[in-house]
């Protein structure tokens, strides 16, 4: 029973902290993104390699995840119109 509760509430709360970062921020794409690399690198290497493949997995994962997150930051929206712009 505890297990059926533990991975949708995890899932729960990664998709609400998801929504607390800054996408204009290289800093914090990088490590979103090695999350998310070696969460999945970590399960492909479990499921083509054991622990050993996991643990490999997830470090390769993680340093693609955080390259391709800094690589990808787009550049910041302009700042609005002066105020009285639209008059």
């Amino acid at each position: 029973m505890i297990k059926k509760l533990v991975a949708p509430g995890a899932i729960a709360l990664l998709l609400g902290l998801a929504a607390c970062t800054n996408p204009y921020d290289p800093g914090q794409r990088a490590l979103g993104g090695g999350l998310i690399g070696a969460g999945a690198g970590a399960a492909i290497g479990a499921a083509a390699g054991g622990g050993t493949g996991a643990a490999i997995g997830a470090a390769t994962g993680g340093a693609l995840g955080a390259i391709t997150g800094a690589a990808t930051t787009p550049p910041p929206p302009p700042p609005p119109p002066p105020p009285g712009y639209y008059r």
